[in-house]
This record gives structure tokens, C-alpha cells and sequence, in this order.
């Protein structure tokens, strides 16, 4: 393996035909350069779609009420009815494994505007909720506070703001905490405002949103105890969606509703959603790899035709290199050798473009500002290590061929080839 001689020897075959030598290079060098692009482009998917989900409680899942179909217990088809705040007790005893159950209203969209301040107003969409539900939104307080069980208790009239909000209702340097806004004749005080985690700043509807405690909305806008929906998310070790039927017969029984009434209570199963996509991710990642290794395959082919060709030229050399008493095995090593040379500058030259281009994205990518659902296309240390274990293994199956074909050669027939 160290032997100057052996090295020496190597190189100049190698250097005898140079575009040959290059035009063999060239399939696995494309081949790796192929896997590299194919992989980093999707893990630049799986950045950009993992952003979307960033700071979500993605074992959630969201249930709301519709129109019963089936009669049940006296009552009629066709009805109408809500959830009640007696439900999330229910819940929370009967399914033990719920961490967080978070009863949700939320005011229609007008045709005017609901929330003044001052001579600026705006339309925006405004919730009651109860505080656990920054846990399960991507949000966070960006300033001041978010409300919390206080609030809740004493009917505070106080609400937190997107950042969106406050540029349009206040002023640049104007500090919105301890003000006032009016929504829908009500005034109420700014305790914070929030910030999305995945939001990309620009969007008409980005961080303009109203939130407030559930039961300052339920009195304020007369929604008694009715809950419009439910965020519902599980606790660890535990799926949403193994306990979605056993929530959602709770609540049926609560309300009164059949039990095979499949569309009385609407539902997503956000779980269900995030591992669709996670098993998008593993079959991007197989797709990739086995579209890579066929290209590098065909690379491989070509480098063991080469190296056949190779030996079929220098039959005498072997010939007398065995009539010397040269070892078989020496001559095998020699051709795997060659093999194994070729194919890691080839492929490492693969890889160096494969990394320039990645690079050359990325910086495509700054310059043009953010790309819905494309982040950050990269490949990992244990990708490339990868490449190079393939590199070294395939440089073995392209040589071992030729090598025990070099070795076949008998040094009588080798001495009178021509």
C-alpha cells in the first residue's frame, strides 16, 4: 500500500490515455454529484415544511361542532348545538392522557371594522382563549405579557396583539402596552404582543390577530358558557390519533349525539397530518439515494470496462511479471489499486462540486428572500461519509473483476500475446 514503486506505476497508467481516464472519472464523479444535489435538495423541503410546523404542538388535534344526521334520544336530525365548558372537564377526567385541552371561541369576520384605536381601525380576527394555547400555537410574547389564569378568573379585560396589529394601529416608536383598543364597542386593555414563530413578516394576515381570556369573551360578547371548538393536544408517549375516537365518543354522549354520527363533530388530526409528512421525508430521502447509487452504478460499469481494457493492454506486462515469480496476489492488489484511486478522485471531485453548488443555492436563496416550503438545502457530515464508504466499496466491485481476470492469465499465453 505504501510502496513508491506501486504508486508510481499507478499514476502513469492512469496518465498514458488521459481522456479516457477522464471520461471514465466522469460517471462516478456525476454519479455522487447526483446523490449529493438529489439529498440536499430534500432536506431543503424538509427545512422549509419543518418551519411551517416549528412551534406547533404537532399531537394535536382540533374538533368543533357541526349539524347532526341521525336522530338520538328524542332529538331531531338536522340539529344544531354546541359545545359546553362542562365537555373539557368531562374530557379531562375521562381521558386522563390529554395534556392540554383548550376551549376556543372566536368572533365572525364583519364587514366593517371591529377593532378601533383612536382614528385608526382595522378588521381583525379575535379569540377567547384560555393561556395553555401558546403552547400548541406557533406564537410567542414579544413584548409585555400573555394573559393567564388571573385573567381568566377575574374576566380581565385585557388582550394580547400580533406585531401586525401594532403597525397598524400605532405609531413606530409608540409603546402599545397599557392602552386601549375598542373590539366591537368593548374596550380593552393591551397586556402584550406576540410575535409568530414561523411567520415570514410579509403577509397580509402575518400576526394580526387578537387574542383574550375565554371567559372575558364569553361575557363580554354573550356566549355564555358555549365553546366553538377545542384544541386538544396529548401528553408524551401518548397519539392523538389512538385517543381521537375514545374523545370524540366523550363528547357525543355528552351532547347527546348518536354515536355513529360521523358528521356531527368535525375534526383534523394534526398527528395524523405531521407523520404523513414525515414518511414524505423518508420516501424523498430512499428516492434519492436509489436514483443516486443507479447513476453511480452505471459510473461503476464504466470503470471496470475501462480497467478490462486496461489489463487486455498490458497482458504482457503480466505475463512476464508472473514469469518473474511475482505473486498473484501482488498483481490483484495492483488492479484494485488502480480501481479504488480512480474512483475516490473521481468521486471526491464529485463531491467538492456537489458542495459548491449546495453552496452557490444557499447563497441564491439569501439574496432572493425567503422560499415557501425550501430552507436551507444542505447534506450532513454522515452524508458525505456515506458517499465515501460507497466511493471505497464501489472501487472494490469495479476492479474485483478485471483483477481476478488479470490473474487468470496464464504466463506462456500472456508472453506470446502481441
Amino acid at each position: 500500500m505504501f510502496n513508491k514503486d506501486r504508486w508510481r506505476e499507478i499514476l502513469e497508467v492512469l496518465s498514458t490515455n488521459v481522456w479516457r481516464t477522464v471520461a471514465t472519472a466522469f460517471g462516478v464523479g456525476w454519479g455522487i454529484f447526483i446523490l449529493i444535489i438529489l439529498l440536499a435538495a430534500g432536506k431543503g423541503l424538509e427545512n422549509g415544511i419543518r418551519q411551517d410546523f416549528n412551534g406547533v404542538a404537532t399531537n394535536t388535534m382540533f374538533m368543533w361542532t357541526q349539524t347532526t344526521t341521525i336522530a338520538h334520544q328524542g332529538l331531531p336530525e338536522g340539529r344544531n348545538f354546541n359545545f359546553k365548558l362542562s365537555d373539557v372537564d368531562l374530557l379531562r377526567r375521562s381521558v386522563p392522557e390529554l395534556r392540554i385541552i383548550s376551549p376556543r371561541n372566536s368572533m365572525r369576520q364583519t364587514e366593517g371594522d371591529n377593532v378601533i384605536r383612536g382614528l385608526e381601525s382595522g378588521q381583525y380576527r379575535v379569540f377567547g382563549d384560555y393561556p395553555e394555547i401558546i403552547e400548541q400555537n406557533p406564537i410567542y410574547a414579544a413584548k409585555g405579557r400573555f394573559f393567564n389564569h388571573n385573567d381568566i378568573q377575574a374576566k380581565r379585560k385585557v388582550v394580547v396583539i400580533g406585531d401586525g396589529i401594532r403597525q397598524d394601529l400605532y405609531e413606530e416608536d409608540e409603546d402599545p402596552i397599557g392602552t386601549y383598543l375598542k373590539v366591537n364597542g368593548v374596550n380593552f386593555m393591551v397586556v402584550g404582543t406576540y410575535k409568530e414563530k414561523t411567520s415570514d413578516g410579509g403577509g397580509q394576515n402575518s400576526e394580526r390577530e387578537i387574542f383574550m381570556p375565554f371567559t372575558t369573551f364569553s361575557q363580554a360578547f354573550n356566549r355564555a358558557d358555549n365553546v366553538g371548538w377545542m384544541a386538544i393536544t396529548a401528553k408524551d408517549g401518548s397519539s392523538i390519533s389512538d385517543l381521537k375516537n375514545k374523545v370524540i365518543s366523550t363528547v357525543k354522549q355528552s351532547r347527546k349525539v348518536h354515536p355513529d354520527d360521523e358528521r356531527a363533530i368535525g375534526h383534523f388530526d394534526l398527528y395524523q397530518q405531521f407523520n404523513r409528512v414525515e414518511s414524505l421525508f423518508g420516501a424523498l430521502k430512499f428516492v434519492a439515494y436509489f436514483v443516486g447509487i443507479l447513476v453511480l452504478l452505471s459510473g461503476i460499469i464504466g470503470v471496470s470496462n475501462i480497467m478490462l481494457i486496461v489489463i487486455k493492454e498490458r497482458t504482457k506486462e503480466i505475463g512476464i511479471r508472473r514469469a518473474l515469480g511475482e505473486d498473484p496476489w501482488s498483481i490483484r492488489l495492483q488492479i484494485l489499486m488502480e480501481s479504488i484511486f480512480l474512483t475516490i478522485i473521481s468521486g471526491m471531485v464529485g463531491i467538492i462540486f456537489g458542495a459548491l453548488s449546495i453552496y452557490g443555492i444557499n447563497t441564491l436563496l439569501e439574496s432572493l428572500g425567503p422560499v415557501d416550503m425550501f430552507l436551507n438545502p444542505s447534506v450532513s457530515l454522515g452524508v458525505v461519509i456515506s458517499a465515501l464508504i460507497i466511493l471505497v466499496v464501489s472501487g472494490l466491485l469495479a476492479g474485483f473483476i478485471p483483477a481476478n481476470s488479470a490473474i487468470r492469465v496464464r504466463p506462456i499465453e500472456a508472453l506470446r500475446t502481441e
